[in-house]
């Protein structure tokens, strides 16, 4: 028996890397992309091109993360489809996904002034820059309905049990990104627009390798649908599924902001340091997310094939690798914050407000990777309705102990970094804790959904 399941235990592990791995390197890829057009810029001559690009890309991604339920929720409703079989719901998923995908970029494209106007409120650039984030902006808006695309596609593949493709999507579009951007800006000519048009193109052509990759893993077979049934059939819950991560990405950004607005108004020297130990967070989330991604694929599959005992086992290994990889990113931080904070800043100021930090440095991982798998397994479910509450309900808690103070009596500030820092731990407790509460019943009652 010991055997069996041990055998057992071998096979979900070989599941859970074999969508992991991949999907860790492309997470890790993904931020090459914005890196790449800094490191280019950075060498056009003047301090203006850099700033410009770092405000346009901050502007741009804060609408893609708003819009990254074409990723999840695609995933999540692909893999339910996958475990029963049917190809005419994983073919009615992805074309729905690109079909919002068309509309939400087209829309964006024709919004784009209104847009800027209000970002660049939110972002509040200085106005020597402006017109140079107008330009860089006004160009890469055009990649929109790719770049969704892409999202959705990359969804799918995961979905359909494989993060391979997407994490050869990713590579191909940082090398054409790093190749065309270099090309532009100095050979060309085109210097600082030369750097936006080059990520442009390399948006236009990860979609372009997005949809060879479908072709190579379909065999060259089409995946027909017709075109009437994507207005038929369980319409109602995908746009449920997707409308609810909209949300929660919304209070996601609005903490992320929430804490360059906090340590703001400490000062930059503050500012410099929240920035330095944010990093340690998004390190983290690159390995994080790849055991997430398993989780929405595997979770899902088992599903909606009906097998609650492997979903079960599947859940708790998968449970058992995020507590490990939180539990030793802990340890390796504990060890190694100074050296990683001298290796991301020469100043030795800053370098000992993060130093002072380093409790909450190692507490990040053991305390976030909670959340983390567990918005895997409810995207898996495709039941984003607590995904939502919890992230509503960790948010409301990191901005009631980040910015109000109840020295004599409750009134609006922020107290100290500590503060600051205690607030997003708080916010990342609460969504792994409530997720977690809730997780028993939640297959409970899909199981017995199942049964009727």
């Amino acid at each position: 028996m010991k055997n069996i399941l041990r055998n057992s235990n071998k096979t979900i592990d070989k599941d859970i890397f074999r969508l992991s791995v991949p999907a860790i390197v492309s997470n890790i890829t993904v931020p090459l992309l914005g890196l790449c057009d800094t490191a280019i810029s950075g060498h056009l001559g003047s301090d203006l091109f850099l700033a410009a690009i770092a405000v346009g890309t901050v502007m741009l991604n804060v609408i893609f993360w708003m819009l990254g339920f074409l990723r999840g929720g695609t995933t999540g409703l692909t893999a339910i489809a996958y475990g029963t079989g049917s190809n005419q719901e994983i073919a009615k998923v992805l074309y729905r996904a690109l079909f919002i995908s068309l509309i939400g970029g087209t829309l964006l494209i024709a919004l784009q002034k209104p847009l800027f106007s209000f970002l660049s409120l939110v972002a509040s650039p200085d106005k020597e820059i402006i017109p140079l984030v107008r330009s860089y902006f006004d160009i890469r808006i055009w990649g929109s309905p790719a770049m969704l695309a892409t999202m959705a596609i990359s969804g799918w593949f995961v979905g359909m049990q494989t993060t391979l493709f997407p994490m050869i999507i990713a590579i191909g579009m940082n090398i054409a990104n790093i190749i065309v951007s270099f090309l532009l800006a100095f050979p060309a000519g085109l210097g600082f627009e030369g750097v936006a048009w080059g990520t442009l193109i390399s948006n236009w052509f990860g979609l372009l390798l997005s949809i060879g990759c479908m072709w190579w893993f379909r065999k060259g077979k089409p995946l027909p649908l017709i075109f009437s049934e994507l207005l038929k059939g369980g319409l109602w819950k995908y746009f449920s599924v997707n409308g609810n991560l909209f949300l929660r990405s919304f209070f996601i950004i609005c903490v992320t902001m929430g804490v360059t607005a906090a340590g703001a108004r400490l000062g930059s020297r503050v500012l410099a340091i929240n920035v330095i130990v944010m990093q340690f967070f998004q390190f983290f989330s690159f390995f994080m997310d790849g055991f997430a991604f398993s989780g929405e694929a595997l979770i899902g599959r088992r599903l909606g094939e009906g097998n609650f005992q492997l979903l079960k086992k599947t859940s708790l290994r998968l449970v058992k690798w995020s507590l490990f990889t939180g539990l030793a990113f802990s340890f390796f931080y504990f060890f190694t914050t100074g050296k990683i904070a001298s290796l991301l800043t020469d100043s030795i100021e800053i370098q000992e407000g993060v130093a002072q930090l380093v409790m909450i440095i190692t507490l990040i991982p053991i305390v976030s990777c909670w959340a983390f798998i567990f918005d895997g397994f409810y995207v898996g479910l495709a039941e984003t309705n607590k995904m939502m509450i919890s992230t509503l309900l960790a948010a409301i808690a990191f901005f009631a102990i980040a910015f109000l103070k109840y020295d004599n009596g409750i009134m609006l500030g922020t107290s100290s970094n500590l503060m600051i820092w205690a607030g997003f731990l708080s916010y990342l407790l609460i969504r792994g804790l409530y997720l977690g509460f809730m997780w028993p019943s939640t297959v409970k009652s899909f199981r017995t959904d199942a049964l009727k």
